[in-house]
């Protein structure tokens, strides 16, 4: 209701009104009150993002209360309640931990950080220290995956962190697409040239001495024809249609413009664990004394190999290795679940990881277990960072099976474990093993050192006298069809940025094994991000493709930085942490599947199989709607600008109206918007998606594409004033007004229908497959055709319209001018071959 177009629409209307032309006026209204319903009801959406956020929420909670334990609504937690907390448990509320045994947590959706976090109730930290890095504290929405805990509650509601970032979406606003943009820069053009015609023609009519009313009546008529009525409801559908094409893409369109946005894409920001990567720990290497494996396979599926120096093996052909399966798989606590919907993990990710690596070895489960079953266990601490799980073997000797920190674990080692059995960890292999984990933990992986041993107890302190066995490597590996997504997004023009949680390392590692970083660009953290001010970040964001350790703050500032710069920035993610930067994005993409019902409610793009690769899709169905709408914009500019430059320049010769008003209307919502939206659904151009996207700043108007309109709606304009000379001066019978209207308006809205061929392609249509290509098009000529004759032959159709029916001798001048705009268009892409519109 706001746009320019729609304001002197309301103008014509209310002139209509003062002038006593009520059916005109009604027309008008009625034109008025279509597009604003339509677009109300296409836009309306439930917007609900602060009720996603308390669906993340817990129902229920275990708490101390009176002396027992009892079941609460976690509504009910106040600060100081003591909950209790079991592997699996969603947490109900921000608490720091008293207590627990092995504890960690999934705090994904929160932090980004691909690995659960391991938390202590003896650490402590500052107030500044980042929110992965709290490792007392647990959060509200995030999943306990491993141990016990007892936790007192320090904070509620919108004060959690869960509750900061709602409060932080609040404040965040949509950003305007650029088609919303273009089109109101459209209008105000538009109504510019359309006000300046109507005061020109003004003043030429009361100078001859015309009539004051018909004077009006003019400037009404030039009021309708410069207003191309069928634009919001043929853009809204058009948009509609790439909604529908999405959908079959797996990308559920949620707001229509984000149709539009992804189509002149020129950044994407994506979050990296679960979106770049599979979201699922693997362990990728293994380092022992004398050898490195690398691990193939990836995911908790338990398939996959061993590569020694290129050429696959079995784990019994390399000396150690069959101790490692051993100890990945007694220390692990996890299981491994097969379902339809493929294998997942029961426990803490790391160890399923460790798990699903001695799968991969074809042994029967007696094997890996001849140690027999776990009698005790050690656990993690925060100052001893390893665990044990112990076992009797066949002598009844007790023996540890260790996990953890590779100081840690090689300070409780005094052998090393070797091709010719155990030999003293002498300090040069120790320094081997100390080099070997700064090398892998560079490559982006967390590393976890094994070793085994016999114990006298299941004290920690009998943990002394072991054997070091190998280091595991494990990463989230890049999800499948990513690497080759990024190269068809450089090829494309749209440059990809990585915002993660993760550390450094990781997403450096990550980036270049996906190509992600761009020649001379650099990597920026949290810290650094948070020193630099609005502007200087938005020079670095320029060259900086990875950014790591940064809070959901962060990468809201990331993006706006984008936009001040004037790109059209797409955000992918999938957590609570990505759900302001979704909502502030041009284009905002969640994960259907693992994604968060807080990102999905602040998305306006939903990828139903959580598929990186899904996204080029959309971004090419945007890129194909964004090309079909600039074909329609055209199509209609071309015809509305040939209504008023045919009022022009009757006005200005002292012509009658060669047009009705409610003649004008007739054309601009029937014979315009069928074939318009016939345009709509042309299929792709060749090489779309390799080509840059459409500059930010661009003009749909531009000196080319205004060049064509112009051309076009001269050449309209001609035939349409040379049959209305034609029927004024008795061409075909006795001299007759009514006659010399239907002819022009038959005249016009055919050469507006032919001009459909010259919108349609860049390239010329003549060719029988090119002609068929969009069967809508020509339903579309049908249509009209059929249309343009009732207009004329019927009543009261014709009376409503003022036209009369034409003879055969009329049909030999309309059809020959009507023709000549789509003849001569036509000739001039054969010639030029391929010149744009």
């Amino acid at each position: 209701m706001r746009s320019i177009l729609v304001v002197v629409l309301f103008a014509a209307a209310a002139v209509a009104l003062l002038l006593g032309e009520g059916l005109e006026a009604a027309a008008i209204g009625a034109v008025l009150l279509l597009n604003t319903v339509l677009g109300f009801v296409l836009e309306l959406g439930a917007r609900r993002r602060m009720e996603a956020l308390l669906r993340f929420d817990v129902p229920h909670a275990r708490v101390h209360r009176d002396d027992r334990v009892v079941d609460v609504d976690a509504s009910q937690l106040v600060p100081g309640d003591v909950i209790l907390l079991a592997a699996g448990d969603r947490i109900p509320a921000d608490a720091r931990l008293l207590g627990g045994s092995e504890v960690s947590a999934d705090e994904s959706a929160l932090t980004g950080e691909s690995a659960p976090a391991r938390k202590s109730a003896d650490w402590t930290g500052v107030p500044e220290t980042p929110l992965p890095d709290r490792r007392n504290l647990l959060h509200s929405g995030t999943i306990l995956t491993a141990g016990n805990a007892q936790a007192v509650v320090v904070a509620t509601g919108m004060s959690t962190e869960v509750g900061r970032i709602g409060t932080l979406m609040e404040s965040v606003s949509e950003a305007d697409t650029p088609l919303q943009r273009r089109l109101e820069r459209l209008g105000r053009q538009l109504a510019w040239i359309a006000g300046g015609m109507a005061l020109v023609v003004a003043s030429v009519g009361l100078l001859q001495g015309t009539h004051p009313r018909q004077v009006m009546e003019t400037a009404i008529a030039l009021a309708i024809a410069a207003v191309p009525e069928g634009l919001p409801v043929v853009a809204t559908i058009a948009l509609s249609v790439g909604l529908v094409r999405m959908a079959r893409r797996n990308a559920v369109i949620r707001h229509l413009h984000a149709v539009e946005a992804l189509g002149s894409t020129t950044v994407v920001c994506t979050d990296k664990t679960g979106t770049l990567t599979g979201g699922h720990m693997t362990v990728r290497e293994l380092r022992l004394a004398d050898h490195i494996i690398h691990v193939t396979g990836t995911g908790y599926e338990p398939r996959g190999g061993f590569v020694l120096e290129g050429e696959a093996v079995r784990a019994q052909e390399v000396p150690g290795l069959v101790d490692a399966l051993r100890v990945a798989s007694l220390s692990a606590r996890a299981r491994l679940v097969e379902s339809p919907g493929g294998w997942s993990v029961k426990g803490d990710p790391t160890d399923g990881a460790l798990l699903v690596l001695a799968h991969k070895a074809p042994f029967a489960g007696s094997d890996l277990t001849a140690d027999g079953p776990a009698v005790a266990d050690i656990p993690f601490t925060a100052e001893r960072p390893l665990t044990a799980s112990l076992h009797r073997d066949v002598s009844g000797a007790l023996i540890a099976h260790v996990k953890g920190a590779p100081s840690f674990v090689l300070k409780s080692c005094v052998r090393v474990l070797t091709g010719e059995g155990p030999v003293p960890l002498t300090p040069g292999l120790r320094d081997r093993f100390d080099s070997a984990n700064d090398q892998m933990a560079k490559q982006g992986m967390r590393v976890i050192a094994l070793a085994m041993g016999p114990v006298s107890s299941n004290s920690p302190d009998a943990l002394h006298d072991l054997t070091f066995v190998a280091l595991a490597g494990l990463i989230d590996p890049p999800a499948e069809g990513v690497a080759d997504t990024i190269a068809r997004f450089r090829d494309a023009g749209i440059r990809t940025a990585m915002l993660t949680g993760d550390q450094r390392l990781t997403a450096e590692a990550i980036a270049a094994e996906l190509g992600l970083l761009e020649p001379g660009h650099e990597t920026l953290d949290g810290a650094e991000i948070g020193r630099l001010s609005d502007d200087e970040l938005s020079i670095r964001v320029r060259t900086c493709d990875v950014f790591s350790r940064i809070s959901p703050t962060d990468k809201l500032r990331i993006v706006d930085a984008l936009q001040r710069n004037g790109e059209i920035v797409a955000v992918i993610g999938d957590g609570v942490n990505d759900a302001a930067a979704l909502k502030r994005a041009h284009a905002g993409v969640a994960m259907g599947i693992r994604g968060t019902d807080v990102a999905k409610e602040a998305a306006s793009v939903v990828l139903q199989d959580d598929r990186f690769p899904t996204i080029v899709a959309a971004i090419e169905e945007g890129r194909v709607i964004y090309d079909n709408i600039r074909k329609f914009v055209f199509y209609l500019f071309s015809c509305n600008l040939a209504e008023v430059l045919v009022l022009f320049v009757a006005g200005v010769a002292g012509m009658p109206l060669p047009l009705l008003p409610l003649q004008i209307l007739w054309l601009n919502l029937v014979t315009d918007t069928f074939p318009a939206l016939a345009l709509a659904v042309e299929p792709a151009e060749p090489n779309i998606m390799r080509r840059p996207p459409v500059h930010p700043g661009a003009a749909i108007l531009s000196a080319r594409f205004l060049r064509g309109i112009g051309v076009f709606a001269l050449l309209i304009t001609g035939s349409t004033i040379a049959a209305f000379t034609w029927g004024l001066h008795g061409g075909g019978g006795p001299a007759s007004y009514t006659h010399a209207v239907t002819l022009s308006f038959m005249t016009l809205g055919l050469a507006q229908l032919f001009h459909l061929g010259d919108a349609r392609s860049r390239h010329d249509v003549l060719s029988p497959h090119r002609m068929t290509a969009n069967r809508h098009a020509i339903g579309a000529v049908v249509l009209v055709v059929l249309l343009q004759c009732l207009a004329v032959y019927t009543e009261p159709l014709a009376t409503v319209l003022g036209t009369q029916p034409l003879k055969a001798r009329d049909w030999a001048v309309v059809l020959p001018l009507a023709a000549f705009p789509a003849v001569v268009g036509q000739a001039r892409r054969v010639r030029k071959r391929g010149a744009p519109i």
